[in-house]
């Protein structure tokens, strides 16, 4: 690997975003938009505190996972639309370090976005997420890297399926909103969704989240169910995306983006 062709990846999107302001609507405007839409529904849970603040945390929490998912997969769009991508795969750039080039851009993103929310939340609201204590850290991880396990399964879709596929960026997260339980607990879906939920990594990281809310011990089972979870989902979608972009070469489909 090599950090300078890392950073220059990420600068690559840095510069995009900055020579275009509407770019940074899903960094600025969405987080303040879902912030004050999720924070007023926990407003209505103002009897029953301990669910007005798992919605709360919910939102900040949920932006972790949005952002990093979205920063991934949106920047290889990016190649996509502007006619990049041939170029991209001649030039000595890795796989690996395009991806950790994107990844590199995304944290920027993620702490612009869910600073944003936090800051939203407190002002707004007077939630604080760092009240929840250093317990928060691991959830927050896990949360990152299930962003980026996403990314890179919907990145394989679309190598696979073209430009029809890139609805699934947006779309395959208010998926999986519902099915991670990421406003209430997973007992309150409906039966025959409880097993596919609790298959999920992002599941139990949210669950972890919301014992941190409620004061109680460092949720060590959630959080190490999560992590085992992850690394499994991570393994498949690192096998299926290798699988394929090798189908994508043998087949020539960089001809859709050229």
């Amino acid at each position: 690997m090599n950090a300078v062709r890392i950073s220059a990846i990420a600068k690559r999107h840095w510069w995009v975003l900055k020579r275009s302001p509407h770019r940074s609507f899903d960094v600025v405007l969405w987080p303040v938009v879902d912030t004050l839409t999720f924070g007023s529904l926990a407003i209505a849970y103002q009897s029953d505190q301990k669910h007005a603040f798992y919605v709360l945390a919910g939102v900040v929490l949920w932006h972790v996972l949005y952002q990093a998912q979205i920063a991934v997969s949106a920047g290889f769009l990016e190649e996509t639309w502007s006619r990049n991508l041939l170029s991209l795969m001649v030039s000595p750039v890795s796989e690996l370090e395009y991806i950790l080039g994107t990844a590199l851009f995304g944290l920027l993103k993620l702490l612009l976005g869910v600073g944003g929310v936090a800051l939203t939340a407190f002002l707004c609201y007077r939630f604080d997420i760092s009240s929840l204590g250093i317990g928060l850290l691991p959830v927050i991880t896990l949360l990152l890297l299930c962003g980026w396990v996403i990314a890179l399964l919907v990145i394989g879709i679309v190598l696979r399926y073209g430009t029809g596929a890139e609805a699934l960026v947006w779309g395959i997260l208010f998926v999986i909103m519902p099915l991670s339980g990421t406003f209430f607990p997973v007992s309150a879906l409906p039966g025959p969704l409880q097993p596919v939920a609790q298959l999920l990594p992002t599941t139990h990281a949210f669950t972890a989240a919301r014992k941190l809310v409620d004061g109680g011990a460092f949720p060590w089972d959630e959080v190490l169910l999560s992590g085992v979870l992850t690394v499994v989902a991570a393994a498949a979608a690192l096998w299926y995306t290798t699988s394929m972009l090798r189908l994508f070469r043998r087949r020539g489909y960089v001809t859709r983006y050229s």
